[in-house]
């Protein structure tokens, strides 16, 4: 009975160790069928730019350059029938000095001769040359706001000029020289340089610059 009672006991147990595995069998099916999904990926947002032209646009008097004002040196040499080279390589000759408009004005407490401008000029020449013209009611004040004032007030006073060379003149200078001279010593000088005088030192040096800028100006205005 003993024995009997043993084999009973091992019954019980092979049929519990197979009703476990059953069911073991049965839970590892159900947590291993469904099938894992990619995750869904979202679309990252296109990135945009906002352009601020308050703090992007660069003032034009920050690293100014004549050419940029191509546009008017063809329209007033044109207006006041003038080499539109010749204008262009005076605004490169006189580009030696920041226009920043405050530093000019800032500039003009402590110089008894203060130019104004990206053409940079004098009271007593713009005010003489406005006389009768389109601008005739603007102020010299104007010009470090105003390039393009300023551009049309030196078109017309190389006019000017123009007109006060003598009909005879030496062969020393060529016209467009002979302007530029004027324009940097006066036309009283430009004068005397017509007649054959030669030009002094500093008048020299503004016309080698007006050479060493004549083909930069030619570029500018074709471009």
């Amino acid at each position: 009975m003993q024995v009997a009672k043993r084999w009973s006991w091992v019954a019980v147990g092979v049929l519990l160790v197979g009703v476990w595995a059953a069911c073991s069998d049965n839970g590892t099916k159900t947590a291993s069928t469904p099938k894992t999904q990619p995750a869904a990926t979202k679309p990252k947002p296109t990135p945009t730019t906002t352009t601020n032209t308050a703090t992007t646009t660069k003032p034009w008097y920050d690293d100014y350059d004549p050419a940029r004002f191509a546009p008017e040196v063809r329209r007033y040499a044109q207006q006041a029938g003038i080499n539109p080279q010749l204008l262009m390589a005076i605004l490169y000759n006189e580009d030696y000095k920041p226009h920043d408009p405050k530093f000019e004005r800032q500039w003009a407490e402590v110089d008894s001769d203060p130019a104004f401008g990206i053409a940079n000029m004098h009271r007593p020449a713009f005010d003489e040359t406005k006389r009768g013209r389109d601008f005739a009611k603007r102020k010299w004040e104007e010009l470090p706001d105003n390039p393009a004032l300023a551009i049309e007030a030196a078109a017309w006073h190389l006019h000017d000029l123009a007109k006060r060379l003598p009909s005879k003149r030496a062969d020393l200078y060529t016209k467009d020289e002979l302007l530029a001279l004027g324009y940097n010593a006066g036309g009283g000088n430009m004068r005397i340089f017509a007649r054959g005088r030669k030009a002094g030192s500093q008048a020299q040096s503004y016309l080698d610059r007006l050479h060493g800028n004549w083909a930069k100006s030619a570029e500018a205005l074709n471009s």
